[in-house]
This record gives structure tokens, C-alpha cells and sequence, in this order.
């Protein structure tokens, strides 16, 4: 069967386009990008399909995002995408707006039991059996003109999200329907939390073996590099690699030839960047003790995993119970921080992770669970 597809690719025709969708229910919205030598990513194509034909916007040609903006502001079109994590990053970057509601089809499909973390080429073969043809993702989106491959991929995809929306929503209790909606806005606040360069350092690998006066000198590091990634445009590991952060706050190397031998140091950045880090390292070094950052906690203990297994069953049951896939009930960061909340005695409290329908369906359960362990202790 043949695609309608109409291209967009002047402001005027967008604007006309965004103003019809306004007035629908839903819209399905794909992105293709490249983001290879990047920290953000480059959008090559934006796709848009109301079930019953593709529409391809060139990015590369629009300059007033505005009616699309509004778009994805209206509260009465449902926004359908699949996995959308980078595409809420492209909405972002070139409109400086984000879906809501955001209905994600992969979530959808966990919500159904029919597996988690779909990709999308299964989840069209499952849902509609119909086999994808082989994927365009790798290929160059920013040359022009586009491949007949590329074009037929890129329609075919986003005319598919909008059938498999129909069907997956037609399965979905309204409680279910209203969980996923919950879980595409909490996908948009996160992305909408700005990460603070200065609390980078809380999440790299090792950082709590660390004293606080090194600790003082891995939150520069990590914080210098995540500006300049953002500043250069560049994937982190190509400003330093996440490897060296480590070793460099724990050795605080004072010259180029020791810097150099830290592990997995790259020469150009030695060449590009030694200088810089160098004065850094020492500058975080003669941080005050007053101003070091607190230590950071443990990991839990192996004996901990027991405790652990206990709480994920919880999650487990009521999976089973509301034939929703067990592994989107409960995340393993959500319960880790629970019990390192009080580990290993208590009391224990509720992380905000932990939050809207499974914080009101779980939370009791789960303190309960913990403070019954404690008692038989």
C-alpha cells in the first residue's frame, strides 16, 4: 500500500499544518537525527502522521517553531511517540518546548503486559503483525536530498506509531491509560531538571571511596567537563574520559608527564586540555574543608541483595496482579534508595522517586515489608 506523504518545508505550510492538528485528538511524532560527534542532537527529520497519512517536516528548512511549539503545549492532543527519550531532547533543543501529554508506546505495551522495553519493530509485529523493513537509523539524516529508502522508512514509521496507538489505547483500562500519561510527564520533568554541573560528581563511578577534600576535586572535575561538553558541543568522553575522573581526584597529578599517565587519559587531551586541568586539580585542592562536599554513601552491602529481592517482589505481585510487565513496577534505583534510607536498622522513608500511583499502591507495602524484616532482625 502506498504512503500519502506530504512534505513541510517553509514556515508558512508548517504553521497551517500545526494549526489542522490542533484540532485532532492525537498526533503520532517521530524524529531521525545524528548525534555521533555531538552533545546534543542534530535534527534531520520530523515526522508527524494522524493515521491516515506521513507528514515529513525538514528542520534544516523551518526557522519559526512557534506553531509547532504550541502543538506540543496543547493540552487536548495527545503527543504519541515510542521511546521517545532523545526525541523529547531534539523537541527541546529546537523548539525549546516539550510534549504534554505525552502518550509513549513503549511504556503502553508494558502497561499491557506485552513485554518491556519494546523496541519498536517488535512492537509493530506484535501489535499490528506487520514486519518492518529493515531500519534507515545509521544513515546520514542530514544530507540532502533524503534516499527513496530513508523517505519510505521515515513515513512508514510514523504512520505505524499511529495504529499501534489506536490499538494499544483500545486494550488500555482508563486507569492504565491515565498511568502512562503520568509516566510521559514524569519523562518531561525529568528532562526538564536542569543537571546541575556542580552535583555531577554524585554519580561517577567510585566517587564514594573518595575522601571529601578528593571529593573537592572530582565535583570541579566533573563539573568543568559537563560546561564544556555543553560549550564545545561534544559527546563528554571526548572532552575527558569518563575513566580518568577517578584516578585524577584520587592522585591529583601536578604535572603534564603524571597527568599523562593516568589511566585511559587521552594524549589530545593532554595536548588540548592539560594546562587547564592541571590549574584546576590544584585550585579544587586548596578548597577550604569547610566547603568539601559530604561524602558520599556506600554501596549496600552484598548481604543487603536479600532485603532487595523481598522489595522487587512486592512490585512482582502486584504486576501479576494487574497483568502490567513486573520490571516497570518498581526501578531498582527507587528501592536501593529506600533502604539506604536506613539501612540497615531503620526507620526507613519513601525516596521521591517514588512517586503518583505507585507510591499510593506500593509505599505501605514496602514499609512494611522493611519494618517486619526489622522486627524478626
Amino acid at each position: 500500500m502506498a504512503i500519502d506523504i506530504r512534505w513541510i518545508r517553509d514556515d508558512a505550510s508548517l504553521a497551517q499544518h500545526c494549526a489542522d492538528w490542533q484540532c485532532l485528538p492525537f498526533v503520532a511524532v517521530d524524529t531521525e537525527f545524528m548525534r555521533v560527534d555531538t552533545f546534543y542532537p542534530i535534527a534531520g527529520l520530523l515526522q508527524v502522521s494522524e493515521g491516515e497519512r506521513a507528514y515529513l517536516i525538514d528542520p534544516l528548512l523551518i526557522e519559526d517553531w512557534a506553531p509547532f511549539s504550541a502543538l506540543l503545549h496543547n493540552p487536548a492532543v495527545v503527543k504519541v511517540l515510542h521511546a521517545c527519550s532523545e526525541d523529547l531532547e531534539v523537541f527541546l533543543r529546537l523548539t525549546d518546548s516539550l510534549p504534554a501529554p505525552l502518550f509513549d508506546t513503549q511504556l503502553a505495551a508494558a502497561y499491557l503486559n506485552l513485554g518491556f522495553s519494546m523496541g519498536y519493530s517488535r512492537l509493530v509485529q506484535t501489535v499490528l503483525n506487520i514486519e518492518l523493513p529493515k531500519g534507515e537509523t545509521r544513515s546520514d539524516w542530514l544530507q540532502r536530498p533524503l534516499s527513496e529508502t530513508q523517505i519510505s522508512y521515515a513515513a512508514e514509521d510514523v504512520l505505524h506509531l499511529a495504529e499501534v496507538y489506536a490499538a494499544l489505547q483500545a486494550q488500555l483500562s482508563p486507569e492504565k491509560n491515565a498511568w502512562v500519561l503520568e509516566d510521559g510527564a514524569e519523562l518531561v520533568l525529568n528532562l526538564r531538571r536542569e543537571v546541575d554541573p556542580n552535583e555531577v560528581y554524585r554519580e561517577a563511578k567510585l566517587a564514594w571511596k573518595l575522601s571529601r577534600a578528593q571529593l573537592a576535586v572530582l565535583r570541579e572535575l566533573c563539573a568543568w567537563r559537563e560546561r564544556e561538553a555543553r560549550a564545545r558541543n561534544q559527546p563528554r568522553n571526548r572532552v575527558i574520559r569518563e575513566h580518568s575522573l577517578w584516578p585524577i581526584a584520587r592522585n591529583q597529578p601536578d604535572n603534564l608527564v603524571a597527568l599523562a599517565r593516568i589511566d585511559d587519559m587521552h594524549p589530545k587531551t593532554i595536548r588540548r586540555d592539560g594546562e587547564t586541568l592541571l590549574k584546576l586539580i590544584k585550585d579544587a585542592a586548596a578548597t577550604p574543608a569547610a566547603e568539601w562536599p559530604e561524602a558520599l554513601p556506600e554501596p549496600l552491602p552484598l548481604e543487603a541483595s536479600t532485603l532487595l529481592k523481598k522489595l522487587r517482589a512486592i512490585g512482582q505481585r502486584e504486576g501479576e496482579r494487574l497483568n502490567i510487565a513486573p520490571e516497570i513496577m518498581l526501578r531498582k534505583k527507587t528501592l536501593e534508595a529506600l533502604l539506604k534510607s536506613g539501612y540497615p536498622h531503620g526507620p526507613y522513608q519513601l525516596p521521591d522517586s517514588l512517586r503518583g500511583w505507585r507510591r499510593e499502591l506500593m509505599g505501605q507495602a514496602l514499609l512494611d515489608c522493611l519494618a517486619s524484616e526489622g522486627e524478626s532482625a
